[in-house]
């Protein structure tokens, strides 16, 4: 599945060819080289919008809030290097090829995620109503677990003409992804995902607790009932993607491929050979906390140490729900279609507890079952999720006792790090009696919760049923040579604004397409062969609905 991430059926556009071409990104006037843009935010979005504006010749000024990284958050165990626990973004599907050109980019190295039901994970064990089941693949679990897979599969093909459609992605075709995909979002996006596996003629055939299940397990990384309140369009973009498939992880943290980037020079029109970091004198302006227009009609931005700028274009990246919260923004910047979009997108929460431990000591052979003391877990206790990182034999290992999303996350949010600890090793207890976790913990627990984080207020957009036509207003919000003058110059971009929250992907292409609007304000161009998503957006945009 390594060809479909980056060619999406809402825009079929293939932003990895684009980026990976000899003749760049285009090219804008010599008189607009050193033109200043605020990027307001150092996320993935961000930084990579950065990096390419800067190759462009313009002159991006970097303003972040909090840390360094957005999501893509890296955190340290005291006393080591790079004993890490990925607080956001962790799995990386291999079908994000855009994300990839910048790992590869950064020479960063990636391995196999240890999900459910894989080799990097060794074995799984999946316990549900007090039931315990060990298994390494698909196969060792009861029938049950395999008709719940068959009629997903089913489903799918039943109710999306998957197959087809997947094909057409796989050849980039993009004319055959929207004669099949446009036909399907009037229908689709008024579903929950929930209402798909319940009215789907496979899942009828079977029963409650096949449902169930599926809530609890899911398909690629776990459970998805925390989803099913979501667009079905939502849980079919994923399938379509691959993002559930062949994930993987970046080696010392994915927070350093920003870090790299932000470092890497290149060679830039203009600048010459020069880093983002460089062109920024080595740190980022600090929060922002206005967004206006100056007397002269240019964007002027104000940081919280009350310095303000005024830029030829602003690109916005952080949460949408921030521009009506923590930043003082003029209402006329937007039209009020797309302030309704932005104020409506809906954040999901998320919880993750970790603690290093003194040594991978989980894989050790249980004498009386032969397997291994402990495994991954899914569950439908507190914890739901809980993954295994093995650095080698002669290093701290690092176990992430809970993942969780929504409710579950919830009922963690009140607790400090060390009660959410007590409250995984008890609900592990009941799993794996008998094994001593804390005898093995050093240092202090790392924990998160993402809706607390006045930056975030939430983890990652999750669409709810008729959210494609906001989704669709803030995705195309890069094309503004219809917009009135005084709501040009500023973009947005990020996961949540694209149509696929939750992966880094969403962000990596929002951010081009950013990247092409700010150039094509400036009077901008792509090389004839290498035509950018602007140039093809009218052809193959996304379909309005009325």
């Amino acid at each position: 599945m390594t060809d479909l991430s980056a060619f999406g059926p809402d825009f079929p556009f293939a932003y990895d060819d684009w980026i990976a071409h000899p003749a760049g990104l285009g090219t804008i006037p010599a008189g607009q080289h050193g033109a200043r843009i605020a990027v307001i935010g150092a996320g993935a979005a961000g930084i990579i919008a950065g990096h390419e504006l800067m190759k462009l010749g313009l002159d991006p000024v970097l303003y972040e809030s909090g840390q360094f990284g957005g999501r893509l958050r890296s955190e340290t165990f005291e006393g080591t290097e790079d004993v890490i626990a990925e607080l956001g973004g962790m799995r990386f599907p291999v079908s994000s090829r855009g994300f990839y050109h910048y790992v590869d980019l950064t020479g960063s190295e990636s391995a196999p995620f240890p999900n459910p039901l894989t080799a990097a994970a060794g074995s799984t064990v999946i316990d549900l109503e007090g039931e315990t089941l060990f298994a390494r693949t698909l196969d060792d679990l009861p029938e049950l677990y395999r008709e719940v897979a068959r009629a997903y599969d089913a489903a799918l093909e039943e109710g999306a003409r998957f197959s087809d459609l997947q094909a057409a992605m796989r050849a980039r075709n993009p004319a055959r992804v929207k004669e099949i995909w446009d036909r399907l979002v009037s229908q689709w996006d008024e579903r929950t995902f929930y209402d798909f596996v319940t009215s789907s003629e496979a899942f009828r055939k079977l029963s409650f607790r096949h449902r169930e299940v599926f809530g609890q397990v899911g398909f690629g990384t776990g459970g998805w009932d925390s989803d099913f309140p979501n667009s079905m369009l939502e849980i079919l973009r994923v399938n379509l993607c691959g993002l559930d498939d062949n994930q993987r992880y970046i080696v010392g943290g994915v927070e350093q491929v920003l870090h790299r980037l932000w470092q890497l020079e290149t060679d830039c029109a203009h600048w010459g050979r020069r880093s983002l970091a460089a062109l920024n004198g080595g740190a980022t302006r600090s929060r922002v906390v206005r967004i206006g227009r100056d007397a002269e009609g240019r964007i002027a931005v104000t940081d919280c140490w009350g310095r303000t700028d005024s830029y030829d274009a602003v690109l916005v990246t952080c949460q949408s729900h921030l521009l009506t919260t923590a930043i003082d923004t003029d209402e006329s910047l937007f039209d009020q279609k797309l302030w309704m979009a932005l104020d409506r997108t809906r954040y999901m929460q998320a919880a993750k507890t970790f603690v290093m431990v003194d040594r991978p000591f989980w894989n050790d052979i249980d004498p009386v079952t032969g397997r291994p003391l402990l495994s991954m877990t899914l569950t439908d206790r507190i914890t739901r999720g809980t993954y295994f990182f093995d650095n080698g034999p002669d290093k701290p290992g690092v176990i992430c006792l809970s993942y969780s999303w929504m409710t579950d996350a919830l009922k963690v949010l009140p607790h400090d790090a060390e009660k959410r600890v007590d409250l995984a090793l008890s609900a592990l207890s009941h799993i794996y009696p008998g094994v001593d976790i804390a005898s093995h913990i050093r240092g202090n627990p790392i924990c998160v919760s993402w809706e607390t984080d006045a930056n975030f207020l939430g983890a990652f957009k999750g669409a709810l049923p008729g959210h494609y036509r906001y989704n669709h207003r803030m995705y195309g919000h890069f094309m503004q040579d219809a917009l009135p003058p005084e709501q040009k110059g500023i973009f947005i971009a990020g996961d949540s604004v694209s149509w696929t929250p939750a992966w880094v992907e969403g962000a990596v292409q929002t951010a081009l397409n950013a990247v092409w609007g700010i150039a094509h304000q400036f009077g901008g161009t792509t090389a004839p062969d290498n035509p950018g998503p602007g140039d093809l957006y009218p052809l193959y945009g996304p379909v309005p609905l009325d």
